[in-house]
């Protein structure tokens, strides 16, 4: 079984293969991501809210956003030291991707500057470097890359056609140009989505083939099950299946075969059973550290303590120039 890198991906090939046999398709993803990949690594990152709060837009699952009743209290931009402090635990607890996020409908120059400043100093740490601001202008894109970034993350979240459902106060194609700006300043993309928002599979399909047919696959795909949050619009829906999430994660591997696919938000609520499948579907890298961006992380003791009992270890992935596709 071999696997050639596509972007011409179709709905009807993806729904064959999420009618696959449960162990078939796992059997065909594990067999994809060992040609791309060491078996049993999983690349470490660590995510750091350098803003919290007060955000304009009305992501029905944020926690952050102003339109929401969260009881979130609003922060601002932490002091470079703060976030110095902050990378070098992640190095020392075996972090090597250092992402910052910041709860901005987009950033403004003056504040970008704060941020190039972060991003450099983490730089010199040794470590790579990921920021999630919002969207971006071209020129904003090519700052960054010239502050030496790794990688930017901007979440598609989910379909084009259920996309409305859970956000208006931006386009999906307002995305989109946002990769767009990011992909042609020679940055690595991370973008993926949110699974468990209400979504059908037809919606997971058409979220992967978004990502699966843009000009260049992402480096990185996060794939997240959705954290409810009390006073968000999302709070009491009804959660995803943890065989159709793992179908996902799969198919995923299947179709972007050399980017990194990151189980992401949501591993508090998974059993150490579920993750041990998205593993084995092709998931080889996680968030690492007991906090997400504003909710709770798998804690790190539980991380090596699973890493352990399955046999796995850290990628070791070296800080290289952002020209690179990792």
């Amino acid at each position: 079984m071999t696997s050639t890198l596509r972007n011409d991906w179709s709905k009807t090939e993806l729904q064959a293969l999420f009618d696959l046999p449960f162990n078939d398709l796992l059997f065909q993803a594990q067999t994809i991501h060992r040609q791309y990949f060491v078996s049993n690594k999983v690349q470490i990152s660590t995510l750091l809210s350098i803003k919290t709060g007060a955000c304009p837009e009305d992501c029905g699952y944020c926690s952050q956003s102003a339109k929401h009743n969260t009881e979130l209290e609003k922060e601002k931009l932490l002091p470079l030291s703060e976030v110095i402090t902050a990378a070098q635990i992640a190095k020392d607890n075996g972090a090597n991707r250092f992402c910052m996020g910041a709860a901005w409908r987009n950033p403004t120059d003056k504040n970008l500057d704060r941020v190039i400043e972060m991003v450099e100093a983490v730089n010199d740490l040794g470590m790579q470097t990921c920021v999630t601001l919002g969207m971006l202008t071209e020129k904003q894109a090519g700052r960054l890359k010239n502050a030496g970034l790794d990688y930017y993350n901007h979440n598609l979240d989910t379909s084009p056609e259920y996309y409305p459902n859970v956000i208006t106060t931006r386009t999906y194609q307002d995305r989109l140009d946002t990769l767009e700006y990011v992909r042609d300043a020679g940055i690595n993309v991370c973008s993926g989505g949110i699974l468990g928002m209400g979504e059908s599979t037809q919606d997971r399909i058409s979220m992967i083939q978004s990502l699966a047919n843009l000009p260049e696959h992402p480096q990185s795909v996060p794939i997240n099950m959705l954290i409810q949050v009390e006073g968000t619009p999302l709070f009491g829906i009804e959660g995803i299946d943890p065989i159709d999430f793992v179908r996902t994660i799969a198919v995923t591997r299947i179709v972007m075969s050399a980017s990194w696919v990151r189980l992401s938000a949501g591993r508090t609520n998974m059993s150490d059973e579920m993750q041990a499948l998205c593993f084995l579907a092709g998931a080889n890298s996680v968030f690492y550290g007991d906090r997400l961006l504003t909710t709770d992380n798998p804690r790190q003791n539980n991380d090596i303590r699973l890493f352990e009992r399955l046999g796995i270890t850290m990628e070791k992935v070296k800080k290289v120039s952002a020209d690179v596709a990792f």
